[in-house]
């Protein structure tokens, strides 16, 4: 697992050369002076980078996915980030420009993002397991290995077209207590009528005619859903009928239809 020494939310798709850290890393896990790129004194698969997401993710597919896979990775995981990425903020986050990055390099992503938004270190696991945001921790981190384990269900290959990758969106857990209270839903990012989209564009599912939601009315309705849509890794946004459906019948048996 490779991440980035400190927040770096809203880096979109930045990069610049790791440098020596000048500060520590967040929650003192590394002190003043460490190398540019470096590893969890207590556990080896922990890593860092000085520097933004996307390299990351770049160091993680050039030296550690050949370290421990001794090959490339199937699939890369970007997140799950702290607070939500939807509609506006897309383009601008780092979770999403890391999947985009993986994506971009040949290898299938998805960025996963939940609503519960305060930074805790994830000794809190262990520590203090009561707290509502190491719930949430819990709960989402079920939820991406729960997505994960359906979408690989499927042996068919490819595991996406290239330059794909999926925006996967959490809502609150205010009112879900466990990670089986949630349905997926497949969603677009912009609103139907947003950038030229119009009615009738996207796949069919649901009874829908060919709209889908968009993810910010879905995550934000108020219910236990999970949004998940496909979006082109070099442009970030929405992509056409065919690609949605591609995603569409590796998660059929996940995904479920949204009334909103």
């Amino acid at each position: 697992m490779s991440g980035t020494s400190e927040n770096q939310s809203g880096s979109s798709s930045k990069s610049a050369t790791p440098t020596v850290l000048n500060q520590t890393c967040e929650f003192g896990t590394c002190d003043v002076g460490s190398p540019a790129m470096g590893t969890n004194a207590s556990n080896t698969r922990i890593n860092y980078v000085n520097s933004f997401p996307v390299n990351a993710i770049q160091f993680g597919l050039a030296v550690l996915a050949p370290k421990f896979f001794h090959s490339k990775p199937e699939f890369v995981v970007s997140g799950p980030n702290v607070g939500t990425n939807l509609l506006t903020d897309v383009p601008n986050s780092g979770t999403i420009g890391a999947a985009c990055e993986a994506a971009k390099q040949g290898i299938p992503s998805a960025a996963f993002s939940g609503s519960n938004n305060s930074q805790i270190a994830f000794t809190t696991l262990l520590s203090d397991p009561a707290n509502v945001h190491t719930k949430a921790a819990l709960i989402n981190s079920h939820l991406t290995t729960t997505f994960l384990r359906s979408f690989f269900s499927s042996p068919a290959r490819p595991l996406l077209p290239p330059n794909i990758t999926l925006n996967v969106n959490f809502a609150a857990i205010d009112h879900c207590p466990s990670a089986s209270s949630f349905k997926f839903i497949l969603t677009r990012v912009l609103p139907i009528g947003t950038n030229g989209t119009v009615a009738g564009m996207d796949v069919n599912t649901c009874g829908n005619g060919g709209t889908l939601p968009d993810e910010l009315n879905v995550v934000h309705s108020g219910g236990c859903f999970v949004s998940v849509s496909v979006i082109d890794a070099v442009k970030k946004l929405d992509v056409d009928a065919k690609t949605q459906g591609f995603v569409l019948s590796r998660l059929e048996k996940l995904l479920s239809c949204f009334k909103g």
